[in-house]
């Protein structure tokens, strides 16, 4: 009985996102719009959906570990019920991709590059700059 409590603890724990768990078509305009390039938007999709992937990897491991006998040998592998229906339920979990993909759409992430800003600081120095040696 203590077993079936753990695995029902287990799921209950367990992020369930509400996402379609299907591909479907996007517009591609959507994707532009708050970086205003396509393959930023895409870098940045990527990265969350690694994030994402590791998290939900570290959580698997964890719960696995949790049903885990410690006396397993080469020689003595069997089936634990409770980790094989973790491992279900983690595959039918939505993709990474698929969830990062709406997060942004969500609003849910924001987006912010060092390299432009750096850029954009530097060149809103150099008009103070310029101002300030205009007045001299």
């Amino acid at each position: 009985m203590e077993a079936k409590e753990q695995k029902e603890e287990a799921t209950k724990n367990v992020r369930r996102p509400k996402v379609i768990n299907t591909t479907i078509t996007r517009n591609t305009n959507d994707f532009s719009q708050e970086t205003g390039n396509i393959y930023e938007t895409v870098a940045m999709l990527t990265k969350r959906a690694n994030q994402l992937a590791v998290e939900e990897k570290k959580e698997l491991h964890k719960k696995i570990e949790e049903f885990s006998t410690g006396t397993d040998t080469m020689d003595e592998m069997f089936e634990n019920r409770e980790q094989i229906e973790i491992v279900r339920h983690y595959e039918q979990m939505p993709k990474p991709v698929l969830v990062a993909t709406q997060e942004y759409l969500d609003h849910e992430m924001y987006y912010r590059n060092p390299a432009k800003e750096n850029k954009e600081q530097q060149a809103i120095e150099a008009l103070e700059n310029e101002v300030i040696a205009k007045k001299k």
